[in-house]
C-alpha cells in the first residue's frame, strides 16, 4: 500500500514529528511505502509527490516546520482543482492520505472523503481551539515562547517604569494568551471570549501604578472592547478568513491617552510558530502520527485522532469539526485573582 501525508494550513512545532512517526510507523511496522505532498493541497493539485523513506525523516524530529511545506490552500475551491487533485492521487497510486492540519483543512479533507479519497487527519493548531481533542500538539511550544518573552519584558517594563502590551496570536480564542498571562505573571489579559472596557482596564492600571511602577498586558489579537470587534489587516486568506492584527497598538495607545503612563507594543507574531517543539508536544505529536497510522490500517477513513484524556482515539470528521474550544472560563478565573 502506499500511504500520502502532507501538511496543510499555518506552520506549527510538532509537524516534522509527526511526519517521522507516520513514515517509521507504515515502513517498519506495516511495510508500506510512504509519499509525501508537498505543500498541502496545493501539492496535489499541482502533483507535487515525492518519495518518503525513512532515511528522508532521519534526524527531523526537534526541527521546527515542515519538511513538506504548507500551504493555506483549499481542495474544494472549484471543480477543476478538485478533479486535478482526485486524477493526480490516482497517478501516483496513493491508497490513503494522512492530512495533518487544522478546522478548515480537516472539513475540505471530510468533502474529499465524499469523493471517494480515503483521509484520515491529524489535528493541527497552535491556538488549541478544536473542540474535539483536549490538546493539539504546538500549543505547549507557543505558550513556552510567549512565556520567555513575558519574563524578558517584566524586566525592561520595570527599568523604565512602563507598561508592556504583548501581542499573542489567538484568532478566536485566547488560550495561548490566558495560559501564557498566567504563566508569565501577567497583570492583565484580555482574550476573544471576554469583550474589556478600556475604563476599567485603565482604572485598574493607574490604580496598579500607585503601588507598582510597570505592568504587562497579554492581548490575544481577536479580543476586542465591548461592543467593537476585531482588527483586521484587510486581507483574507485562502479560506477566507480574515487576518486578524493590530489590537496591541490600539491597546496601547489607549492606555497611555488615557492614563498617561508610557506604553510599549510587542507583537511576537510568528515567533509563536517557529522554532523546536518542546518535549510534550515532541511526544504528543509523535502519538498522533502513530495513531494516525493505525487508523489506516484499520480503514477508520473520514476520522481524525482527538487526544481525550490519555487516549487518542479516531473521531469522525464531520462531528469533529466546526466547533470552538473556548478558552477555559475557570482558568481565566484564576487569572482574574492576580490582575491589578
Amino acid at each position: 500500500m502506499r500511504l500520502a501525508i502532507l501538511t496543510s494550513g499555518g506552520d506549527c512545532p510538532g509537524l516534522n514529528a509527526v511526519i517521522r512517526a507516520v513514515v517509521r510507523t507504515a515502513v517498519d511496522r506495516h511495510r508500506w511505502e510512504c509519499v509525501g505532498i508537498k505543500n498541502g493541497w496545493k501539492g496535489a493539485a499541482t502533483g507535487e509527490i515525492i518519495p518518503l523513506p525513512t532515511s528522508a525523516v532521519s534526524g527531523i524530529l526537534y526541527r521546527g516546520g515542515t519538511i513538506l511545506g504548507t500551504s493555506r490552500f483549499d481542495p474544494m475551491q472549484d471543480k477543476e482543482t478538485t478533479a486535478r487533485i482526485l486524477e493526480n492521487l490516482t497517478l501516483h497510486q496513493v491508497h490513503a492520505v494522512i492530512v495533518v492540519g487544522g478546522d478548515g483543512t480537516l472539513r475540505a479533507s471530510h468533502e474529499l472523503s465524499k469523493l471517494g479519497v480515503k483521509v484520515v487527519g491529524v489535528p493541527k493548531t497552535i491556538d488549541n481551539d478544536i473542540a474535539a481533542t483536549d490538546v493539539t500538539f504546538g500549543f505547549h511550544t507557543a505558550v513556552q515562547i510567549v512565556t520567555d518573552a513575558i519574563d524578558r519584558l517584566h524586566t525592561t517594563a520595570e527599568s523604565h517604569n512602563r507598561i508592556m502590551i504583548l501581542e499573542t496570536m489567538g484568532r478566536n480564542t485566547g488560550w495561548i494568551a490566558l495560559c501564557s498571562g498566567i504563566a508569565g505573571g501577567a497583570d492583565l489579559i484580555l482574550i476573544p471570549e471576554r469583550p474589556f472596557s478600556y475604563d476599567k482596564m485603565c482604572a485598574m492600571l493607574s490604580e496598579r501604578h500607585k503601588r507598582k511602577s510597570f505592568s504587562i498586558v497579554v492581548v490575544a489579537e481577536g479580543a476586542f472592547p465591548e461592543g467593537g470587534k476585531p482588527i483586521t489587516l484587510g486581507e483574507l486568506d485562502d479560506f477566507g478568513r480574515p487576518r486578524l492584527g493590530g489590537i496591541g497598538y490600539e491597546v496601547g495607545h489607549e492606555i497611555e491617552t488615557r492614563t498617561g503612563i508610557e506604553s510599549r507594543v510587542t507583537v511576537l507574531g510568528y515567533v509563536q510558530r517557529g522554532g523546536s517543539p518542546v518535549a510534550y508536544d515532541r511526544i504528543l505529536a509523535t502519538r498522533f502520527g502513530v495513531a494516525a497510522v493505525e487508523a489506516v490500517a484499520a480503514e477508520q477513513f473520514d476520522h481524525f485522532i482527538a487526544l481525550r484524556g490519555e487516549n487518542l482515539i479516531p473521531v469522525p470528521i464531520s462531528e469533529g469539526t466546526g466547533q470552538t474550544k473556548w478558552a477555559d472560563a475557570k482558568l481565566f478565573e484564576t487569572a482574574e485573582t492576580f490582575f491589578g
